[in-house]
């Protein structure tokens, strides 16, 4: 069986990190799970330190202030390749993206380098959004396909599967976005070093707990970010997206 890695970056889930972990664990017992906090003042990670103490499955990486989710992101790949596991998993850590669909992500990573939990493939959907999220969250998949070259059609959630040797090969200090716009750039590095997608349909479900995130100017900065990648695409050589080490070979 493959190391399995569950990542999970948060920042005032309290009251969903207690439900949660125990809900992927029943699911995946076999896996590992890394929790990015980024400080949050409600005590998320003082909790995750202590459910940790109790299972050796659980792991905490506590982060000196809320840097974004990019970052946060970053260093969860960072850790799994030092501690030289197969897969990663990345969901939201608020029950948006359901344990349950965890199983079919893994069933396609005999072939692929990412699996993508999607809600815009048949079989997949949104419970709970407002028009006017629904028609957010559409805009934004279609301005990354246009500007980077995305064939997929669900790039902004981050309910995913990795390979994380395919990970390993991508520069991450060159990343741009560190907020929401982070879920596209991802796709968009993996896709210049040539990693092979497919999508397995989800039901994203509003959050149990807690307020949302994302707002207007989260959306505007996304905008922003998918311009400047999308600048990139247009003039950079796919070997940039690669570590020094590799470039010189």
């Amino acid at each position: 069986m493959k190391r399995l890695l569950i990542t999970l970056c948060t920042y005032n889930e309290r009251e969903n990190i207690e439900l949660l972990i125990p809900e992927i664990l029943a699911v995946v017992p076999h896996a590992e799970i890394l929790v990015i906090d980024d400080h949050s003042p409600d005590g998320t990670g003082g909790i995750v330190e202590e459910m940790a103490r109790g299972d050796q499955r659980i792991h905490v990486l506590h982060r000196a202030g809320k840097f974004g989710l990019g970052a946060a992101t970053v260093a969860g790949f960072q850790y799994a390749v030092a501690q030289q596991f197969e897969l990663l998993i990345n969901l939201d850590a608020d029950f948006s993206h359901h344990p349950r669909f965890i199983p079919d992500l893994l069933s396609h990573m005999d072939s692929c380098d990412v699996a993508i939990g999607s809600r815009y493939v048949p079989g997949g959907g949104v419970v709970g959004w407002t028009l006017k999220r629904h028609l957010m969250s559409r805009a934004i998949n279609t301005w990354a396909r246009l500007l980077l070259g995305l064939r997929t059609r669900d790039n902004s959630g981050s309910y995913r599967c990795y390979r994380v040797s395919r990970l390993a090969r991508i520069d991450w200090s060159r990343t741009v976005s560190r907020g929401y716009a982070f879920q596209e750039e991802v796709l968009y590095r993996c896709r210049r070093i040539g990693c092979t997608f497919t999508e397995s349909p989800i039901v994203f479900e509003d959050r149990r707990y807690g307020v949302t995130k994302i707002n207007l100017q989260e959306c505007l900065t996304a905008v922003r970010d998918i311009l400047r990648l999308g600048w990139q695409n247009l003039c950079r050589h796919p070997v940039e997206d690669l570590p020094s080490a590799e470039r010189v070979r």
